[in-house]
Order: C-alpha cells, then sequence, then structure tokens
C-alpha cells in the first residue's frame, strides 16, 4: 500500500459514512419532503424566479446582476458537465446498497454537485450585487447543498467540490466587473 492510498482510503470512507448517515434522514417524511422540495428549486426554479423578481423590483438597475447571474449559470453548466465526463463517478445510490435515491437524478454521474455548484454561483453573485438577499440566498443554497447527500444523489465530496468550483467561478466571473 502506497504513503497516498492510505488518506485516500480513509477519505473515501469519510465519504461514503457521511453519505449513508445524510441518507438515513430521508426515511424521515418532512425531511424527505423539505429536501426534495429544495432540490427540485435547486434544478433553476429558484434562481430564474430571484432573477424575474429582481427585474419586476429593480428594473433596468437589476440588469447586470442578472447577466452576472445567467453568465455563471452557463459557464457552471458547462465546468460540471466536463468534469462529470471526465470523472464519470458513479452515484452513490447506485454502488451502495444501504444508501437509497430519494429524488431525481438529472444524469447519471455524481462528481460534482452541479446544483450545489450553482447554488454557490448564483448566492454569491446575487449577495454581491443585492446585499440584503443573504437572508434568503444563503439558508437556501445550504438546503440544497445538503439535499444532495440526504436524497442519495450524492457523496459529500461532491457537494464540497461543487461548492468550491461555484465560489470560483462566481469569484472569478466578479474579478471582470
Amino acid at each position: 500500500m502506497s504513503n497516498l492510498s492510505f488518506p485516500l482510503l480513509l477519505i473515501n470512507r469519510w465519504d461514503v459514512e457521511l453519505c449513508e448517515f445524510c441518507n438515513r434522514q430521508s426515511r424521515n417524511f418532512i425531511i424527505r419532503n423539505l429536501f426534495r422540495l429544495a432540490s427540485r428549486l435547486g434544478d433553476g426554479v429558484f434562481w430564474y424566479l430571484l432573477m424575474f423578481a429582481l427585474l419586476l423590483r429593480y428594473q433596468a438597475d437589476a440588469l447586470p446582476a442578472v447577466l452576472h447571474m445567467i453568465a455563471v449559470g452557463l459557464t457552471g453548466t458547462a465546468v460540471y458537465k466536463l468534469i462529470k465526463g471526465k470523472t464519470l463517478r458513479p452515484r452513490p445510490f447506485n454502488i451502495y446498497p444501504a444508501i437509497v435515491c430519494m429524488g431525481k437524478a438529472l444524469d447519471q454521474f455524481s462528481f460534482p454537485s452541479g446544483h450545489t455548484l450553482h447554488a454557490a454561483a448564483f448566492g454569491i453573485v446575487a449577495v454581491y450585487y443585492f446585499p440584503a438577499l443573504i437572508w434568503l440566498v444563503l439558508p437556501f443554497s445550504v438546503l440544497v447543498a445538503l439535499s444532495r447527500p440526504i436524497l442519495g444523489l450524492h457523496y459529500p465530496s461532491d457537494v464540497l467540490a461543487g461548492a468550491a468550483l461555484g465560489a470560483v467561478i462566481a469569484g472569478l466571473a466578479l474579478t471582470l466587473i
């Protein structure tokens, strides 16, 4: 066993055990349905409604924020599809019988979490332009991220990677202002 393989085995074990723990929470009807709703809204519905609401409320003043959100959304989609196509990591419910799929998978691969990537990217851009939105955007983004392992769709490492990628994409986009 090489020096590198032992730490990776420990990380993988932690990832699977934490995923199993999160997924067990979905056996509760209220928790399962709360996180199914968060996941469904995280498909894009919440962000599209937020952009529409910003345009209705602030009109032309919201346009830079909305265009920035669209740009990070398109970039995020390209990045996560590229990475998923290269890593081909199966979803946890396809590998571990103890993990039950309680949601709808939009594709067959797990790494990284596109929902979390977009929640981080959209959330950071929205709060950059409209700081008062943090009370809405932060809790929603956390619910989306938590929904992924709770529903058995992602490992925690997928969620962490998605959040990091989303933050980097948003950060880079905001430096181009």
